[in-house]
């Protein structure tokens, strides 16, 4: 887990401020540094926030672009998600980012 890692070195953002951004419904960079602050140019920002967009459930290693499939072609519940992708199985705290999922189609 990446928990309290500073992320954006030249804006002091952690990882779970991105993460939390990522659950009111960024899904780009530029809606991350509105949402979050990130520079999007620092060694910090430009190792990881790609990485970091693309992922939903770290511990399953399912992708953003999985769980929107999965919600496109049905699943409207977070088990239901679970149940397709096994996201949010594991630890859980990818859940309220599936639930934002669900809720934008995106």
């Amino acid at each position: 887990m990446l928990g309290n890692t500073v992320i954006c070195q030249k804006n002091n953002v952690e990882y779970i401020a991105i993460r939390q951004a990522l659950c009111a419904g960024a899904r780009t960079l530029d809606e991350l540094k509105t949402a979050a602050s990130v520079c999007g140019s620092c060694e910090g920002c430009t190792q990881n926030l790609d990485r970091i967009l693309s992922s939903v459930c770290i511990c399953r290693a399912v992708s953003l672009q999985t769980v929107v499939d999965a919600v496109k072609s049905g699943a409207d519940t977070v088990q239901k998600v679970g149940e397709v992708t096994k996201a949010g199985t594991g630890c859980g705290r990818c859940q309220p980012l599936i639930e934002n999922i669900i809720s934008l189609g995106r």
